[in-house]
């Protein structure tokens, strides 16, 4: 499987429209189509913190990461989601 991502575009609005800055100042959460039709996604790894409040059909392997993202990312995502 070849595991380097090809992102064809972004979904959603781009976060640094209209001059958008982040807190931070330094990276911005997004969300990215691969060319595999996965999606890959950008935002604070919280994954040591998560962990312990999972639901008990939940998990997290060594090669998984837990991220937030912004609730209005999500939301201005979800026209530019496929359908299928």
């Amino acid at each position: 499987m070849n595991t380097t991502p090809l992102f064809l575009r972004r979904i959603g609005p781009d976060p640094h429209a209209n001059g958008q800055r982040t807190i931070s100042l330094n990276g911005c959460p997004d969300i990215l189509e691969l060319a595999s039709g996965d999606f890959a996604i950008i935002g604070i790894d919280m994954t040591e913190e998560a962990k312990a409040h999972m639901f008990p059909t939940a998990g997290c392997s060594p090669d998984e990461r837990v991220v937030r993202i912004p609730r209005n990312l999500l939301i201005g995502a979800k026209v530019h989601i496929p359908g299928q």
